[in-house]
């Protein structure tokens, strides 16, 4: 079951992105439009609400739990980045927005970037860190909570990674190619909408 109310999340998760950015922009209604992008968080509660209560009636912790905090803790981290993403395409394309400027490429604007995205991440692995930790408190002694603590690792991982690829970009930042324009950093055109999507390119 809660796999399948994961799913059915992540569906309506993007469904509502879609209605909304489509009432806001293609049928000009945009308090309408808001609203839906504003029901967004409800789908985590209803999960979270589910996870806990499955937990309660005794059921066993299993990856599946885990899996559930992993979702939310992610869409707690990146789900506002992935919206606005969307949301400027969405208004240059049918709005007469400005183009979404491309993340900068060199130097310390790109160091910068990647700190911002590896923030992203890590802010959604260590929700879903509190959350699982949350849950083993819950279960207590009662269960195994070894499924929960194989996730609260695999978290760990992500930040260990996103940190060793900022880290990466700081001691060692990347410089355009010798002999071709160096492209200007840092500047207003250089604020991407794409690094609102937790991305690297």
């Amino acid at each position: 079951m809660i796999v399948g109310l994961i799913i059915a999340c992540e569906v309506a998760f993007w469904v509502l992105l879609a209605a909304g950015l489509a009432f806001r922009y293609a049928f000009r209604m945009p308090r309408t439009g808001l609203v839906l992008l504003l029901c967004e968080p409800l789908l985590e509660l209803v999960l979270f609400a589910v996870t806990a209560i499955d937990l309660r009636n005794g059921a066993e912790p299993d990856w599946r739990h885990g899996l559930a905090a992993v979702y939310i803790g992610f869409t707690a981290g990146l789900g506002h980045s992935t919206i606005a993403w969307a949301d400027a395409r969405v208004a240059h394309r049918f709005a007469g927005g400005p183009p979404p400027a491309a993340p900068p490429r060199y130097g310390t604007a790109r160091t910068v970037h990647e700190w911002k995205v590896a923030g992203r991440w890590i802010l959604a692995a260590a929700v879903a860190l509190a959350l699982l930790q949350g849950a083993v408190w819950y279960v207590g002694d009662a269960g195994d909570t070894g499924p929960l603590r194989a996730w609260q690792q695999r978290m760990l991982w992500v930040i260990g990674i996103n940190v060793v690829i900022a880290a990466g970009y700081t001691l060692f930042p990347k410089r355009p190619p010798e002999g071709g324009p160096a492209r200007k950093s840092g500047g207003p055109a250089e604020k991407s909408v794409d690094s609102e999507a937790g991305t690297r390119t």
